[in-house]
Parts: C-alpha cells; structure tokens; sequence
C-alpha cells in the first residue's frame, strides 16, 4: 500500500509558473510573500499531510464516525491529526490578517487544499466547510459579528457549516421551510430540519457556528423570501466565551458508499423549546446573496476534492504498476516477468491519469489567481475582467475537477487489476469517495444550467468571447515556438474552433428558446471545460519550452512536463469533437421521449 506524498514540485510549477505569482507578490496586501517563504511553507504543510492526515485516511474509512448522544464521534485519529492542525496555525494562512490570517494569496490556500484532500478528503471537509462560512461571515457580516466569530474560526479552533438543504427542497432552495421569527432583542429563533449536513457535528472543535438559511414571517414566496442566520451550537457572550448550547441538535449521522467518516448529519433546530437562537447576517431576504458567496468558494473547493482525490490516486496506481510484475512487456527477455509499468497499455492508463491531474491543477490554480486579482488588482477595471473569469471558469472547475476525478480514480482501479477491487489496497476508497463530489454544492447539471444561464450571457457574450480570445493567443504563442509545439497549436486550435462554434450556437438558440440551451448545457459544458484545459496544457508546454530553452529547472522534470501537455492534447482533448454534436443537438428527442 502506497503512502502519499505532496507532490511539491509541480504544485510549485503551476504556482510559480501557470500562475504569474510574481505578479501577485505585488499586490498591496501580498508584499510580505515570496515566492522561497512560500515553497518552504508548502514544504513543511506537504510533510504534516503525508506524516500525520495521510496515514488516517484509510482508517476512517474503515472506522467512520457515529452518533453517541446528542454528540458524534469521529475516529480519535482524526481528533489528533485536526489537533496538529490547528496548533501549527495552517488554517490561517490564507485569510484576513485583522482576524488572525497569514494574509497569503487564495491561491497558496488551494495549493494547501489540494494537499489536505489528497491526504483525507473526508477529514479535509471540517475546513473547508468553515471556509466558506468564514466568507460569508466576512462579506456580509457586521463587524460585531466578524469579531466575535471570525478568529476562533480562522485559526480552526471554531468550525463552521452551511445549512442549506432539506428533505422537500433538495437543489431547489427557494422550497425550503425552516422558519426564523425576530425577537425583542433582535435575535432570531430557528425551527426546522436541515439534512446533508457535512461535519454539523463533531467533537474536533470546541464549537460550531452554522450558518442557516429559514424564511422569516411572511416572507416572498422562493428564493426572494430567503434570509441567512448565524446559529452557533454554543452560544458565544459578548467576551467571546463559550455560554450555553444551542438548542440544534443531530438526528442522525448518513451512512454513505464514501466519505464514510465525515459525518453528513440531519440537524433539528428548536425541537426542544421556541426555537434555537440566530443571528442575521445582513437583511431579511438577502440570504441568496449570502449562500452565493459560500457557494462559490465552497464549488472551488469541492473541484480541488476532485484534483486532491486524482493526484492520491495517481500516485497509488504509479507504485502498483513499479510493484507489479506480471507478463513479458514487448521486447523484455524471458526470465523475470516485467513489471506492469512496462506494458504500453498500462502505461497509456498511467499517463492519462498524470495528464489529466495536471491539467485539472492548472485550471484550478488559475481560478485561484483570479480570485485574488478580483479583490486586490489596483485597476477597477483588471478587478472586474479578473471577477468575469472567475465567474466563468467556476462552473467548468467544479464539473470537471470532479468529473475527472471520477474518470482518474475508475482508471487507478483497473491498473490494480483485480486488486483493486478489493478494499485493501485503497484503490477503490478513491472512486467511492469521488462520486460524492459530482452531486453536492450543485450537482454537475446545476453547474450546466448556471454556465448556460448566467454565465454564457454576461456582457452580452462578451465574457465567453474575450475568453476565446486568451485561449487563441496562447495558440499563436504555440505556432511562433518552432516545430516541437506545432503540434499542440494545431490540436488546441482545432478544439478553440470547436468552443466557439458551439458557444454561439448555444447562445444564439438559447435566446430563442431556453429549453433548447438546457438540454444542451451539459455536453456543452464539458466541451469548453475540456476546451479550456487544453488551453492550460498549451501553457504547460510554452513554459516546460521556454525554460528548458533557458537551461533553467531540472531538465527531466521540465521535459516530462512536455510529455504531459503533448499527450493531453493528442490524447484527451480530441473528445472535444465529438461533444460539438451533442452540445448543439436542441431539445427535439428531449421533448419527444417518454419515460
């Protein structure tokens, strides 16, 4: 059984290279980073993943977590890997330091969060989970609230949670029903039942702050009568300590085909009494506003569960096939049997998975960037060019971080063979564990309909378009460096061609009738998913080129670099062509099928 280990040197490629991180250090808010403190920072994180969270991966798997009471119990490994955690103060880094962050880019945040994930997703999403509660605190919050809740959250000694779904709701948030009635004091008292609840209980932290969406009385029907309430599971006083427990309680804890000790819990606000107390966050009726914010970062998040669960599968199924001998690969002597890694299909499935898990950390790192160039880009105009492409590029992250990430992990399996279908090689706790990332913080379909509805039309178009217009300027950047990339820029080209046709298609049937863009939005959205990928393996390679050209970096290193950026583009990319027909299909058979 293979251990992780953090990948440090591509993660630094793409953070240092993919990513203009250079650029970033100048930053107002980011001139105390250097690109060494943070290759040293990553360094030291990378070892307390593969030391410490790696090894309970497996374990809490077997283990799981259970209700004990009104409380639920996680593996104790788990309490002393979170323990180390937060002692050694990681949960800060990347946030504000007027609450107690290291104040590094969000990006150097993702790069943590990769490693985290590949080390134990299921423990991984106590933070991640807080992250986006963190957000939401700090956007919308007043700044009594942010001072009460917002250190003890940033340095992990406090959890926090979203509470958005319910039994008759599902993906549709405007039907839920919890209720939230205003007090003479200005507090609120929360009814109702939240399910799917990812760490609403636990015993890692001291306590938990759930941010919860209800409807207060006589709200508007659907998502315009939403509001967003801060409920703690113990209330805090105004010295910031601990007072009484909330009256939230957990129902039960879901007994799931992966992630199986992260407890997703039922939660019953205000069954004991008037309700459980609640804070608003904002106005009544703003809470889309609020959960958008969450959501957001928390679809980021999950699409780096997906590149964390696929570099951890990657490197399961590399030490196998280096284990492994079995057959004479074509050309070896007889006498001892080769080692699978030799056998061109094994090595085929080896190097699909390594290209794929590069370019899914590429276009992840990218997102990352622009996130910190939306908040801090001096130019009101380079923040709101950086906030398009985060808009645009969410969808197509967390769809296919996650997609791929199924793909990856389903490929690990079959180079273990039959073995890995047995559950004690670890191979398949991987896929289990990634199907889960298609279907939460909206599934895959609702990432579609978001790229097909909101995102496709921002200015006029003119999002997508400028977009096009980056991935063919790395086209020609690829045709003007000499043969060895001409190959890339024919292929990226081809598949550009194919976006854009399929784009306008889209948009232009779409505005006709929307019926026709939601039938294709899912085919669609892989292909400029892919599309856009691509685009980012075309950049592996212009810089692998350019600093090999230089006789910078380590030249193995680099060339493998080309090695992976030609096969993704020959190999994977061309699926593209074969999505233009279903992503222009229209809705005639849609319309027509019974069922």
């Amino acid at each position: 059984m293979s251990e992780y280990a953090a990948p440090l040197d591509d993660i630094l490629f793409a953070l240092d290279g993919l990513v203009d991180f250079e650029g970033l250090t100048a930053l107002e808010p980011y001139g105390h980073v250097d690109a060494d403190g943070v290759a040293g920072l990553l360094e030291e994180f990378g070892r307390l993943m593969a030391e410490v969270w790696g090894p309970t991966n497996q374990l809490g798997d077997e283990v799981g977590s259970h209700v004990d009471g009104d409380r639920v119990v996680v593996p104790a490994e788990y309490v002393k890997a979170y323990d180390a955690y937060v002692e050694a103060g990681w949960g800060a880094v990347a946030f504000d330091p007027a609450y107690g962050g290291g104040g590094f880019p969000w990006v150097v945040g993702i790069a943590m969060q990769e490693m985290f994930n590949s080390a134990n997703m299921a423990l991984a999403m106590c933070p991640l989970l807080s992250q986006g509660a963190i957000d939401a605190i700090l956007h919308h919050g007043t700044e009594e609230q942010r001072e009460k809740y917002l250190p003890r959250m940033v340095s992990g000694e406090w959890s926090g949670t979203m509470n958005l779904t319910e039994a008759d709701a599902g993906s549709d948030v405007g039907a839920l029903r919890a209720r939230a009635v205003r007090q003479d004091d200005g507090t609120y008292r929360i009814t109702g039942q939240k399910i799917f609840i990812s760490f609403g209980e636990h015993d890692l932290t001291s306590n938990i702050i759930h941010l919860v969406l209800a409807r207060t009385p006589d709200s508007p029907a659907g998502t315009k009568g939403i509001s967003c309430f801060i409920v703690p599971k113990y209330l805090v006083g105004d010295d910031g300590e601990l007072g009484v427990r909330n009256d939230v309680k957990v129902v039960s804890v879901e007994h799931k085909m992966g992630i199986r000790s992260s407890p997703t819990c039922v939660l019953a606000f205000g069954d004991e009494g008037e309700g459980a107390v609640g804070y608003l966050i904002g106005e009544e009726n703003s809470g889309m506003r609020t959960m958008f914010t969450m959501m957001n970062n928390a679809r980021l998040g999950v699409g780096v569960e997906g590149l964390g669960l696929a570099e951890r599968s990657l490197q399961r199924a590399v030490a196998y096939a280096n284990e492994r001998r079995q057959g004479y690969a074509p050309g070896a002597a007889r006498g001892e049997k080769s080692a699978i890694v030799d056998h061109p299909d094994v090595r085929r499935s080896l190097l699909t998975m390594r290209s794929i898990t590069e370019a899914l950390r590429g276009l992840a790192f990218l997102v990352a960037e622009q996130i910190d160039r939306a908040k801090y880009a001096p130019a009101e105009e380079d923040r709101a060019t950086a906030q398009e492409i985060v808009d645009l590029l969410i969808p197509l992250t967390k769809s296919l971080c996650t997609d791929e990430a199924e793909r990856v992990t389903s490929i690990g399996i079959q180079i273990h063979g039959g073995m890995g279908y047995i559950e004690e090689t670890g191979a398949a706790q991987h896929y289990r564990d990634a199907k889960i990332t298609q279907i939460y913080e909206g599934t895959n379909g609702i990432q579609a309909m978001d790229l097909i509805g909101r995102k496709m039309p921002m200015r006029a178009g003119g999002v997508f378009t400028d977009h096009i217009a980056r991935m063919r300027a790395t086209v020609a950047a690829l045709e003007a460096g000499g043969d060895d990339l001409a190959p890339i820029a024919e292929e990226l080209g081809r598949a550009v061609d194919a976006a854009e046709r399929a784009g306008i298609w889209v948009m232009e049937q779409g505005m006709a009738d929307p019926v026709v863009a939601l039938s294709v939005a899912t085919p669609f959205q892989r292909l400029l998913a892919l599309t856009t990928t691509g685009w980012v393996m075309g950049r592996q390679a212009l810089l692998a080129s350019a600093r090999l050209a230089a006789g910078e970096g380590d030249a193995e290193f680099l060339e493998q670099k080309l090695v992976s950026a030609r096969f993704f583009v020959g190999s994977v990319l061309p699926e593209v062509h074969g999505l233009v027909g279903p992503a222009t299909s229209g809705a005639e058979e849609l319309r027509a099928a019974r069922f």
